[in-house]
């Protein structure tokens, strides 16, 4: 019933043994961790959650619960774990775009300031132009427009 309406494919083991074998060997998205288990052997739950991963612990006390009880805590925990996922994701992608943004930033202002150096050999332009290009291209894949005018070799400047 749990892999009908999860769409996850589904383990039932009868020792914590098993279960920590399972875990050992492979990615599960939960563990359904009997709360009876947890209160009389917290010992061997403790060394299923080391080996759980990125599983979600669901606590469920299976001696009342129906299974459309464990499948509906199943996929709440289920969802909370992918919004978290996902939470945490954004805010990784959004530190290193910060990060990224001020150090390209450093990097095509130098080159704005270098091209602006006088009687600036026309090799050293064409690198200095190149490594700018560059930058301008990882800028724009990470999605950070930013106006930066760089300056070309004559004094003046382009965008």
């Amino acid at each position: 019933m749990i892999q009908e309406a999860t769409g996850e494919g589904t383990e039932c083991v009868d020792s914590a043994r098993r279960a920590s074998k399972l875990l050992r060997s492979g990615e599960y998205s939960a563990l359904v961790i009997d709360q009876y288990l947890a209160e009389c052997d917290p010992d061997s739950t403790e060394v299923l959650l080391q080996h759980a991963s990125t599983a979600v612990p669901v606590y469920i006390n299976l001696a009342i619960s129906g299974s459309e009880r464990v499948v509906r805590e199943l996929k709440q925990a289920l969802r909370r774990s992918q919004k978290q996922r996902q939470a945490t994701r954004r805010e990784a992608e959004l530190a290193l775009r910060n990060e990224l943004k001020d150090n390209l930033t450093a990097l095509l202002l130098s080159c704005e300031l270098a091209l602006a150096v006088h009687q600036l050999p026309a090799a050293a332009q064409v690198k200095i132009r190149s490594a700018c290009e560059l930058a301008k291209d990882i800028r724009s894949r990470l999605g950070l427009e930013e106006k930066v005018s760089v300056a070309g070799g004559d004094g003046g400047t382009k965008s």
